[in-house]
């Protein structure tokens, strides 16, 4: 379809991000651009790649080989790509995948622009095309990483910690609100850091308190705090500003000494379950999101089972597991070798999610004959979803409302809940 340019993200929200300003700035130049579709049609595609572990590297080369077997054939003129796993692997996808015109590292999307022959509009900077539905949107505080992490490639594609200022955050979620954005999720690789660069102090507290003081920024949710030098005065805006969800996500990774060591967590066991204890103390009721990863070089059978038992103990509210995956240059590729064996990081994963569902089907169950307030995302045939302050998009759970009279996507409502499944919540809407 001339003139039309398909628009592909894979990997995080972050990347998200970027996708949506690009977007704009074609729209700009008189492109119709669609974002992830089921058919593409275009002339051109861009696909926006994720280099974070191997199964996401591995689905953002099948995809470029995808769109590649599409030019080859002439139903696609021209193919870029950008993201991270470009900005990683740039020369070896140059000479492996030669149907793509040109690769952009994760920081050069801008470049596309001219390339097109078109222009770069300075004014629209902020701008996005949302991808998702119009009443949220995801706000990247930062880019880049200073952690230290033996797993982790991220600091490797993305550099270092870079905090946007303070201001410029403000008008964009002003510009959003403007557009109709109610609910706004703050994302960064490592949010607690922010301000640091810039400022020479952490600034997350503040920041969240101007944006919550803007009227129309209905819910605001926090996303990827670090553990370590947890700025605490951040509980006290999350208990104080009614617009601020009692939700954190904060991944942790594991518990046991021995492994929190091992990945240069810079945080001990007992100092993570002192800290659990100060959020759930300081912010009665909130949710917890967390990660946990297995199979890291080292990780012995006890500190597998030490860890079931933190998770059993702990009840986080929500919580996510991955296989370690062994990555080029980090420090685990210079100093340890991958030696738990993938059957066992794999049933380790499957163990740990077993346990976690029930914890997951006891905290659903605890909402049945409760009022929660709940934003609409959609209508589905049999009913209205939504999601509470505790359900963060495309992550957490859903709530189903069964369709008892209209309701408006977008709209906040009280919802009765009436009865619960391990991840999603069923209930009511009394008008």
């Amino acid at each position: 379809m001339k003139n039309r340019i398909d628009v592909i993200t894979l990997g995080c929200s972050k990347n998200l991000v970027d996708s949506e300003l690009l977007m704009r700035q074609l729209v700009a130049n008189g492109y119709t651009v669609e974002h992830d579709p089921a058919d593409p049609k275009g002339d051109i595609a861009v696909i926006n790649t994720c280099g974070f572990i191997g199964d996401a590297k591995e689905e953002s080369v099948n995809m470029i080989l995808e769109f590649a077997e599409a030019k080859k054939t002439n139903r696609l003129k021209k193919l870029f790509v950008m993201g991270c796993l470009s900005e990683r692997y740039m020369n070896e996808l140059q000479n492996e995948i030669p149907e793509v015109d040109k690769f952009y590292g994760k920081f050069a999307w801008k470049n596309l622009i001219s390339d097109l022959g078109k222009s770069y509009y300075k004014d629209l900077e902020f701008d996005r095309s949302l991808s998702t539905p119009p009443h949220y949107a995801y706000v990247k505080i930062s880019e880049g990483c200073d952690r230290t992490c033996s797993y982790c490639s991220i600091p490797i594609m993305t550099g270092k910690y870079k905090s946007r200022p303070l201001e410029e955050i403000e008008e964009e979620v002003r510009r959003l609100v403007s557009q109709g954005v109610r609910e706004f999720q703050l994302i960064a690789q490592d949010l607690t850091y922010y301000g640091l660069d810039r400022y020479k102090q952490m600034r997350l507290p503040e920041l969240v308190e101007r944006v919550a003081d803007i009227k129309g920024a209905d819910w605001i949710r926090l996303h990827y705090a670090y553990p370590a030098h947890f700025p605490i005065e951040l509980l006290r805006v999350i208990r104080e500003r009614e617009n601020v969800c009692n939700y954190l996500d904060i991944a942790l990774q594991h518990i046991s000494d021995n492994m929190l060591g091992r990945m240069r967590r810079n945080i001990t066991k007992q100092q993570t379950i002192d800290l659990i204890a100060r959020f759930r103390e300081e912010v009665p009721g909130i949710h917890l999101r967390t990660t946990m990863m297995v199979g890291h070089p080292g990780e012995t059978e006890q500190d597998f089972e030490e860890l079931l038992e933190f998770v059993r103990e702990t009840r986080f509210e929500r919580l996510g597991a991955f296989p370690y995956s062994h990555e080029e240059d980090t420090y685990c590729d210079n100093n340890y070798t991958d030696d738990v064996p993938p059957g066992l990081k794999q049933e380790r994963m499957n163990v740990l999610m077993d346990v976690q569902e029930s914890i997951a089907v006891t905290i659903n169950e605890s909402k049945v004959g409760k009022t929660l307030k709940v934003i609409i995302d959609r209508e589905d045939p049999d009913y209205y979803v939504g999601r509470t302050e505790f359900d963060s998009p495309e992550v957490d759970g859903e709530v189903l409302i069964e369709k008892q009279s209209p309701l408006r996507t977008g709209e906040f409502y009280e919802v009765k809940i009436t009865s619960a499944m391990p991840f999603d919540l069923i209930g009511n809407v009394s008008l």
